[in-house]
């Protein structure tokens, strides 16, 4: 197959697979990382194919809906490349992309590192950020059953990793706790262009927000 073909059996894999999914992480989500994350290598020295396949498959089963598991995502992407013959070596690399992009993986120290994880994490992490990043906050957050606000709740600035992972604080804390963080964690120099403006709208929210809570 060639690198066409290869990217119309993962689209049609991850759509149909993630057809279900809560709204944000679902195929919209997956189609602006993707996105994205094709702009990002535009300017990168790195493997397309790696680049697209990963954005494509790295929430194909988020460990937050499935009890914390964060090897199923990479198992199933593996089966999945496995099936349409994709060399062992970049199958790997997609796995490996998808143990480390997550925000939570930063608790942890670096285990691995390439170009094409800084390439698909920065447009992940663009899609936290922004109108966009602010949808899909509350919209988990709704899906979680947490509050939007609780000013009684303080974020909290210090968690570990399982802290994060098992969080219940209201919607706008993750503000402080992630969201407000990622600007200085992009790897890229168009990944930190393109989140600084998404950056700053999410700091003019905040002040309208508030402002509307007095």
């Amino acid at each position: 197959m060639n690198h066409e073909e290869i990217i119309d059996k993962t689209v049609a894999f991850v759509r149909q697979t993630l057809k279900d999914a809560e709204g944000g992480h679902d195929w919209w989500h997956i189609q602006r990382v993707w996105t994205n994350a094709k702009l990002i290598a535009q300017a990168e020295q790195a493997d397309l194919l790696t680049v697209e396949l990963a954005a494509l498959l790295h929430d194909i089963a988020d460990s937050k809906f499935n009890n914390g598991d964060e090897e199923i995502g990479p198992k199933l992407a593996g089966d999945f490349l496995e099936g349409i013959n994709i060399d062992e070596e970049r199958i790997r690399h997609v796995q490996q992309i998808i143990r480390h992009i997550s925000f939570k993986s930063s608790f942890d120290k670096a285990a691995f590192k390439s170009m094409e994880l800084d390439i698909v994490q920065d447009a992940d992490r663009l899609d936290a950020l922004g109108a966009i990043g602010i949808a899909r906050a509350f919209n988990y957050g709704g899906f979680k059953g947490r509050e939007i606000y609780n000013p009684e709740i303080e974020p909290n600035l210090t968690m570990t990793k399982e802290e994060y992972k098992n969080t219940n604080a209201p919607s706008i804390n993750h503000f402080y706790e992630k969201l407000l963080l990622l600007k200085d964690k992009m790897n890229t120099a168009t990944g930190k262009k393109l989140a600084e403006q998404r950056h700053n709208f999410m700091l003019g929210y905040l002040e309208q927000f508030y402002s509307e809570c007095r």
